[in-house]
């Protein structure tokens, strides 16, 4: 795997922290537009975790499957990919 996993697993630690901060903001009746960028600021860091994962599967898995010549394997990676991308759009 490229991707660094330390760098990573701190960058989630950050995000868990920031998702227990919402809810003692929510039980401290906190200003809801504070609470909104808290949330939008969440979505953001999650963002740029699925952007390193996915661009470490690309340099790796399907990179490997194209390097193997196994259409089969190929095919399925490209699915993957697809289907991926289908499901964001729900």
């Amino acid at each position: 795997m490229v991707i660094d996993k330390d760098a990573l697993q701190k960058r989630l630690n950050r995000i868990e922290g920031q998702v227990r901060g919402i809810g003692r903001m929510i039980q401290e009746d906190r200003y809801c537009i504070d609470i909104l960028q808290q949330i939008q600021a969440i979505k953001a860091a999650l963002a740029r975790v699925e952007d390193a994962v996915l661009k470490d599967h690309a340099a790796t898995c399907v990179t490997s499957a194209i390097a193997s010549g196994n259409e089969k394997e190929q095919r399925r990676k490209f699915e993957e990919l697809v289907d991926l991308v289908a499901k964001t759009k729900r």
